[in-house]
């Protein structure tokens, strides 16, 4: 592992791999501020909160901001473990950090609900805060992947919006970049992952309220293949072939889908590993997706196999 990024991974792999774990937030990278626990639904609620990290010195030009939600099982995690975020960031970017309700105090749609009302306020308080509303780029992990491919996804739908926090139109995003997560809950079962889509207190039960097969309403409305169309922005996917949590097939699954309809979408597998992995080869091909589809800088990142240390 490059040590440069360690001090960025730790904490959330401390994090992914006890998500009832809460830390606390890492200080900003030098040469940059952070602004905590920004409310964007207005209801004090420590959960409904963002972080922003910004260059001390004040950019000539807004610069394109780098989104992070966070995993846990929807049911653990914070925004206060940014990971490698605050690596991506000191390449000219800003970064935000989104927290969300969990499932212990309010099940599907929240989740969405929540994230789309703080994109509504980044995309509201950009000029107050130096970044570029029109170049936003997301990145999550586990169920952060999920919720950044469903904003991804389903910038049209209403019917996800909530009313949480400010009214107004959600930003156009960029490009998104998913880390091993769910793509269509419909198809989950039977694929292999440890996560039983019926039996009580796991973390798809507990997502939807009860067992999948009683809520497949739900369970198709948060699966962002449900609404991949044509004007998606382009997706670069991560995942373990050895994933016992959320099954390869998802990924492989939402790629195609992807492709079908002509959006740009790259997978990049890690050989026996698992959940979650980090490497440089990966962060530096990740850093290669956000600085072409966020800054045009030249640069292509291939579809295929990513070293997993």
């Amino acid at each position: 592992m490059n040590a440069r990024l360690f001090p960025y991974l730790l904490p959330l792999i401390a994090v992914l791999c006890a998500p009832v774990m809460t830390t606390a937030a890492p200080p900003p990278p030098p040469g940059f501020l952070a602004l905590r626990d920004l409310d964007y639904a207005g209801q004090n609620n420590p959960r409904q909160k963002l972080d922003l990290y910004l260059p001390e010195k004040p950019s000539e030009k807004p610069l394109p901001l780098i989104v992070y939600i966070h995993g846990g099982g929807w049911e653990g995690g914070s925004k206060n473990e940014p990971g490698v975020l605050l690596h991506f960031i000191q390449k000219g970017y800003a970064g935000a950090s989104i927290g969300y309700r969990l499932t212990n105090e309010a099940k599907w749609p929240a989740q969405i609900h929540d994230v789309k009302a703080a994109m509504r306020w980044l995309k509201a308080h950009a000029k107050d805060h130096g970044f570029d509303a029109e170049k936003i780029g997301l990145f999550g992990i586990s169920a952060g992947g999920q919720l950044v491919s469903l904003l991804g996804t389903s910038g049209g739908v209403s019917e996800l919006d909530g009313n949480v926090g400010i009214a107004g139109t959600l930003p156009k995003i960029a490009c998104v970049a998913n880390f091993c997560g769910p793509a269509n809950f419909l198809s989950f079962p039977g694929k292999g992952s440890i996560i039983d889509s019926e039996k009580s207190g796991t973390a798809i039960t507990k997502l939807f309220g009860g067992p999948m097969s009683q809520h497949l309403e739900e369970a198709k409305a948060a699966s962002p293949i449900t609404y991949v169309s044509h004007d998606d922005p382009p997706f670069l996917h991560i995942h373990g072939t050895a994933d016992k949590l959320v099954p390869l097939s998802q990924a492989e699954e939402f790629d195609a889908a992807l492709d079908k309809s002509g959006v740009s979408s790259t997978l990049l597998t890690g050989e026996g590993a698992l959940h979650v992995f980090f490497s440089p080869d990966l962060v530096s091909k990740m850093q290669t997706f956000f600085d072409h589809h966020l800054q045009g800088k030249p640069g292509d990142v291939q579809q295929g196999p990513v070293l997993v240390k």
